[in-house]
């Protein structure tokens, strides 16, 4: 639970922290301070969390497999429904969502500023190592990588990375039953030029601008290839349900996720007898209302977040899907027949572990 909020800002300019107090115009201003941080986390969640990670940085996996990788190629097929609707979507959004003086720039915090923040979270934080689910809780500080190997959270009682752990080890032991059945050997990886041409694509065309970075893996092992294959899978199925699908539930409320503010803080305005200071103590919650975007605002942004989580007619759900030739393969169809058992496993006990929990949506 935050205790406390406080504008990052320069040295020089304004700063002053907030709490909730107990005098009526102390709770007012921990109102509007809240208000202030979650417009900039909801701004981070739609243009880092879900446009860059699951959208943008995805498609130089998606170029790379059309490109290097034939249709009958094995890690084709296996990535082939993750990549599913990606490039159109992705497509749609350039020219509705993300260009310029578009809906996220017009409704979003930072505005103007919206795709040169994702581009500066890419450039400065983005590491495909850390795209795996384990090494993202480490990064962040909610789990630790213990002397056994095991990983243990920091918060023992946190949804996502309870559920999200479940389903990677999952896609982890389905990717690693899959590339056995197929590449009995080191070498076998080492000398497919396809698969090796796919990557090197992806790291040296897809992701330029990080091509001389140490930390890419190379596919010289299965434990590698695994570790790759299972980070692409998990950042288009899972992780991109988890920033995506509880949208609409989470933020078309917007009183409890604006997207932007439109006034600043009213101390940082002016002093106690200034304009700005009086019009808050006299009307807090008018202030609030007018510091929330506008009612054009909010009805765009609920439009939006209202078909961004909406599932297709055809979703295809993980272990749901299975391409014709692994049921001719015996190996591959039972390995995919426990991908299938374990899924629907974890959704019950989920299910059960959201029970008596009076809201859908976990943190």
């Amino acid at each position: 639970m935050a205790v406390a909020a406080r504008h990052p800002r320069p040295r020089t300019s304004w700063r002053q922290v907030f709490t909730p107090g107990s005098s009526v115009t102390e709770s007012w201003l921990w109102q509007l301070a809240k208000s202030h941080v979650l417009a900039h986390d909801t701004g981070y969640h739609q243009l880092v969390s879900h446009w860059l990670r699951t959208h943008g940085c995805v498609e130089p996996y998606i170029i790379a497999a059309n490109r290097q990788l034939s249709r009958m190629h094995p890690v084709y097929q296996l990535l082939h429904p993750h990549f599913r609707y990606t490039m159109e979507i992705n497509a749609q959004a350039r020219q509705m969502l993300i260009d310029a003086g578009g809906i996220i720039e017009s409704t979003f915090s930072p505005g103007r500023y919206c795709m040169e923040l994702s581009s500066v979270v890419y450039d400065k934080f983005w590491r495909f190592v850390m795209e795996a689910l384990p090494e993202d809780l480490i990064r962040r500080g909610m789990a630790i990588r213990r002397e056994d190997g095991k990983l243990g959270l920091a918060i023992e009682d946190y949804p996502y990375a309870n559920d999200g752990l479940m389903v990677w080890d999952a896609i982890k032991q389905w990717a690693s039953d899959y590339v056995k059945c197929y590449y009995s050997c080191a070498e076998d990886i080492i000398d497919d030029q396809e698969l090796q041409g796919w990557w090197t694509e992806v790291r040296t065309k897809g992701h330029e601008d990080k091509k001389d970075e140490p930390w890419w893996p190379v596919l010289d092992s299965h434990e590698s290839l695994v570790q790759v294959l299972a980070a692409i899978m998990w950042v288009t199925s899972a992780h991109h349900a988890a920033v995506n699908f509880g949208q609409y539930p989470m933020a078309g409320y917007i009183p409890n996720r604006p997207t932007t503010t439109r006034k600043n803080m009213p101390p940082e305005m002016g002093g106690p007898d200034s304009k700005e200071m009086r019009a808050f103590l006299e009307e807090p919650e008018r202030v609030l209302l007018d510091t929330f975007p506008s009612q054009y605002q909010s009805v765009v942004v609920m439009l939006v977040l209202n078909l961004l989580s909406s599932h297709s007619p055809d979703e295809e759900y993980m272990g749901t899907y299975q391409e014709l030739v692994w049921s001719k393969e015996e190996k591959i169809k039972e390995a995919f027949d426990r991908l299938k058992s374990k899924m629907i496993d974890i959704a019950a006990q989920i299910d059960m572990m959201g029970m008596g929990i009076p809201y859908s949506i976990s943190i």
